[in-house]
């Protein structure tokens, strides 16, 4: 290419990067994917289910719901480490999801026994076995931890 053939070629102008959620026919990915979502679950979601140990030691309780044990057991029966688990067992006490109680020396947990919390559990575990809602609620917690 010589000199009078360059100077007649547009210069390079690099494309404008372009938001995630402006691409063409998405719109609010998040949005879109929490609109068809049973409201009170998807709160259940935000609120109290919100990370995947948590959806764990829920659905444990939830198929376990006579189990009152250890952190350490706990910990064995959902194949986690029990420092790893301690902290999302209390956030769960705190939500009134389980019940902590001393037991001699050692603290146990139990599912609640209140009859509201146990609907919201075994309405977000029902809907946990639909593989669309296990989907949309994996992008919303992989969402809440950036």
């Amino acid at each position: 290419m010589n000199d009078s053939e360059s100077h007649s070629l547009p210069e390079w102008q690099p494309a404008q990067p372009r938001k995630r959620s402006s691409l063409p026919g998405t719109g609010d990915l998040s949005r879109r994917l929490m609109d068809d979502m049973d409201p009170e679950v998807l709160e259940f979601l935000k609120t109290t289910v919100n990370s995947f140990i948590k959806w764990d030691l829920v659905i444990f309780f939830f198929e376990n719901p006579h189990t009152t044990d250890t952190i350490d057991n706990i910990a064995r029966y959902i194949g986690r480490d029990a420092a790893v688990i301690k902290l999302d067992l209390e956030d769960l006490v705190r939500a009134q999801v389980l019940e902590q109680h001393a037991s001699g020396t050692l603290t146990v947990y139990a599912l609640t026994k209140d009859a509201q919390i146990r609907e919201k559990i075994k309405h977000f575990v029902s809907a946990s076995d639909d593989r669309q809602f296990r989907v949309k609620a994996i992008y919303h917690l992989i969402r809440g931890t950036r």
